[in-house]
């Protein structure tokens, strides 16, 4: 809907089309073009958001593939109509706390061994003041680790909305509780300072510096040190931040840490935040196992991260006993896991990037996802280079099986790998990319459901599993171990997904060397997620069993090749989701990147003799080097190694896999990959639609070229490009107390809720058409003179700014709109974002 006023306020930049130099224009022509839109990424490193944001105006860069929430470099991004930008929603912030204690080795008192004194530290942080002041309004106040982002936040609102009104901002009650449990613990309050065994309470605070986490910790400090607390204030990067991970808590080298986190994807469940966050199951790490919730707690959490139960009516009452006990847990002597983290805010991100660019963007990830490769392009154009900057970059060492985890490393390789499925950026559902068709059964009674028709759901009371599927590996032997043949059969499961590949497969998709795709490269895959776990392997590594053996083997029932031509996978599993289509299970050859059976050969064998390890645990216990795929000594070992497999025609694990790898299969994939390393000086081989065409380790640059044997058509996954940012007009800049004020929108998900939000209190809703627009309102006879920030949200949302004024007219209602109310005792707040005006059309 368009506002009645000629003049509109609006925060949309307004786009100019980038066309590449390198590319040759075809807007509206249908393509014939296979694989990426663009021709090649070129990825960089920039540290700075404000230098990549100057790049991008001088069109020196086209992406900044960062979440970015400084309020004055958003503000840059909206003036400039030459930028544009996507937001997530991932990222949130919270105060991580040592609960070890009462005291420290040294004998010194740690309050925050208290759980009565770390669950007042809920009323002594004004998230609010940190959401708006800090963030200028790019973050949301939230009080547990459910983002508001996920499908858990909005199944539970009645427990959310309860807790945060009984832990809402109070000084007086936050300053109360933690003085008598002070009191308690022996302290004594002398001049306004509190003192144990005659010396000052010293609080560590490691405080991150790298972004809007120094100014929440120097507040935080202020906080406590008005209620008289000393606070020695350690301004610390992540590296010297690591001792809250790593360091024993008992030593008592801190007490808070800034902490921060970001979501991957889009949460579908997050029953398993609980133990990730409150119990010794999220971590291995020194904190995490000096984490002790009170039995009830530990079970809640427990049954949650395994979804033991077998209802939804079940999982809502284990799921909002774990809220509330997430805040409040305390057991004898105030021991418990109540509040080991008081979450802080919900921070809107931007990645800004040049307009004219599409890109496929999570809601939750931002840039970083699947889609990205297969959206990513200049807008009307075929072809082109797009230039990617982020803060990292081959931040370790790449290689397929246990290589770097980094978000920044992560981003590249996705472009460079296939998979069956693809995530959904805007719900988190997959959709079949290399799979034809998949049926699940799952056993009756479970709340398992089905949002797409891809996948076929069916139930069952009872769920067999053959004899003959694979459960297990001998490593000794090289062979799998059938389920009838386990020490001790499981024959029945809660699971059971059958894949069906399409019977071109193997014909249509190729290794980026040219080698065909092929079944044995999906039985390599299913080795290579056994054998490292086993004390008689070759690649035997300690620090597989912790997950194989408690997470792992605790729920795998078994897995069968039906066919090979087509290629039909079944597996049986205990473990199961809520949405059936995160049950399939495609065993596609990528794990922390993709991995070829011949292009693995020669690492297995480097690490079986002792010169590399595939994970750095290993790398550091042998004092060798961590396997890199694509730099640094590595290279020399694996062409060796290479150069030998291939002169003795060599075959990995032959006792399984010689029986689909025939010799002459195997001589040709030894001859690609050594024509491959001839050419590009690199052992990373994936089947997607970029390949790696070079890449320099000290400059920290690398450049992906689009593999022109990518079976798919360029605009299959169109669809899910990033939509512009929504937005929203106001007819009037500003006026007296009394004013009506007309709000327009577009660019929102059609007919849906969406929410009207002014100085951070929710005032109403209302539904957007069916074109995406809204409109309303505001009604201000009762509000007090101030600026008012206004954000209408759907997920995503936008924003603007009102201001009223008595010296300013008094603007008439006009038109027959829903009325908002803005009510009296809203706190009007000074708001970054500019008020741009251009005239109506």
């Amino acid at each position: 809907m368009k506002a009645k006023s000629p003049i509109v306020i609006t925060l949309l930049a307004v786009l100019t089309l980038l066309l590449s130099t390198a590319a040759t224009a075809q807007p509206d022509a249908p393509t014939q073009r296979q694989g990426a839109w663009l021709d090649s990424l070129v990825f960089s490193k920039q540290s700075s958001p404000s230098t990549a944001i100057s790049q991008l105006q001088a069109n020196e860069l086209d992406v900044y593939a960062y979440s970015v929430s400084a309020p004055e470099l958003f503000q840059r991004v909206l003036e400039d109509p030459d930028l544009t930008y996507n937001e997530s929603y991932g990222s949130f912030n919270e105060l991580t706390f040592n609960p070890y204690g009462p005291t420290f080795n040294d004998g010194r008192l740690n309050p925050f061994s208290n759980a009565r004194i770390r669950e007042a530290m809920n009323w002594l942080v004004d998230r609010e003041r940190i959401a708006q002041e800090i963030y200028g309004g790019l973050a949301r106040p939230i009080y547990t680790s459910i983002l508001p982002s996920s499908a858990d936040y909005a199944r539970y609102p009645s427990t959310v909305a309860g807790i945060e009104a009984t832990y809402a901002y109070s000084m007086t009650l936050a300053q109360q509780i933690i003085g008598e449990e002070m009191t308690g613990m022996g302290a004594v309050l002398q001049n306004d300072v509190w003192t144990y065994n005659g010396q000052p309470v010293t609080l560590i605070f490691l405080i991150r510096v790298e972004d809007e986490r120094r100014e929440i910790g120097d507040y935080v400090a202020d906080q406590l040190e008005q209620i008289g607390f000393v606070v020695d204030r350690q301004y610390k990067t992540r590296l010297q931040a690591s001792i809250w991970y790593r360091s024993d808590p008992a030593e008592g080298l801190w007490h808070i840490y800034t902490g921060g986190w970001i979501t991957a994807a889009i949460s579908r469940d997050d029953a398993s935040y609980f133990a990730f966050f409150y119990t010794p199951l999220g971590s291995g790490s020194p904190l995490w196992q000096a984490y002790n919730p009170t039995a009830t707690f530990y079970d809640v959490c427990r049954r949650l991260w395994n979804n033991d139960f077998t209802s939804m009516a079940e999982r809502n009452a284990l799921f909002e006993q774990a809220l509330n006990l997430a805040m409040n847990d305390s057991g004898p002597s105030l021991q418990g896991a109540g509040s080991l983290r008081v979450w802080l805010v919900n921070v809107r991100t931007f990645a800004p990037r040049r307009a004219g660019t599409t890109v496929a963007s999570d809601i939750v990830a931002d840039l970083p996802t699947a889609m990205f490769p297969h959206v990513a392009r200049f807008d009307g154009v075929e072809g082109g280079t797009m230039r990617i900057a982020q803060p990292a970059l081959l931040v370790e060492p790449w290689n397929p099986v246990s290589g770097s985890n980094w978000i920044f490393d992560v981003f590249p390789i996705r472009a460079t790998q296939d998979d069956a499925l693809l995530p959904d950026p805007n719900t988190g559902l997959s959709w079949p990319q290399r799979i034809e068709s998949a049926e699940c059964v799952v056993k009756e009674g479970l709340p398992v459901t089905r949002t797409l028709d891809w996948v076929n759901l069916d139930f069952s009371p009872t769920i067999t599993v053959p004899m003959d599927a694979w459960a297990d590996w001998d490593a000794a032997s090289q062979h799998f171990i059938t389920a009838g043949d386990m020490p001790t059969p499981t024959l029945e499961a809660n699971t059971r997904c059958t894949v069906v590949y399409p019977a071109d497969l193997f014909t249509t998709v190729t290794w980026h060397d040219g080698s065909p795709l092929d079944v044995s490269d999906f039985v390599m895959r299913m080795i290579l997620t056994f054998d490292p776990a086993k004390p008689e392997s070759t690649i035997y590594d300690e620090s597989y069993q912790a997950y194989y053996y408690g997470s792992f083997m605790s729920h795998f029932r078994g897995v069968k090749i039906e066919s090979t031509d087509p290629l039909v996978i079944t597996t049986w599993d205990d473990y199961w989701h809520l949405d059936a289509e995160l049950l399939v299970n495609g065993w596609w050859p990528n794990i922390t990147g993709p991995g070829a059976w011949h292009n693995l050969a020669p690492a297995i064998r480097a690490e079986a003799a002792g010169q590399l390890a595939f994970s750095p645990d290993k790398a550091d216990q042998l004092g060798v080097e961590w396997t890199n795929y694509i730099a640094g000594p590595s290279l020399g070992i694996l062409e060796s190694w290479m150069n030998q497999s291939a002169n003795e025609h060599y075959i990995p694990y032959q006792p399984t896999l010689g029986a689909y790898i025939t010799p002459a299969e195997a001589d040709a994939r030894w001859a690609n990959l050594r024509a491959w390393y001839a050419a590009r000086g690199h052992f990373w081989l994936g089947t997607g639609p970029f390949y790696l065409a070079a890449a320099d380790w000290d400059a920290k640059t690398l450049t992906l070229d689009r593999y022109a044997a990518f079976p798919d058509p360029a605009g299959k996954w169109d669809a899910f490009a990033a939509p512009l940012p929504p937005h929203i007009g106001i007819n009037y800049e500003g006026g007296a107390p009394g004013s009506y004020f007309n709000v327009t929108g577009s660019g929102f998900p059609p007919n849906s809720k969406a929410f009207i939000v002014i100085n951070g209190r929710l005032l109403g809703e209302v539904m957007s058409d069916s074109s995406g627009e809204v409109a309303f309102t505001l009604v201000t006879d009762q509000a007090d003179p101030g600026e008012y920030h206004v954000r209408v949200s759907v997920n995503p949302a936008a924003g603007l700014a009102f201001n009223l004024n008595p010296d300013l007219p008094l603007q008439p209602k006009e038109g027959e709109l829903p009325l908002v109310v803005v009510p009296a005792g809203l706190i009007p707040h000074n708001v970054y974002l500019p008020l741009v005006t251009h005239n109506s059309p």
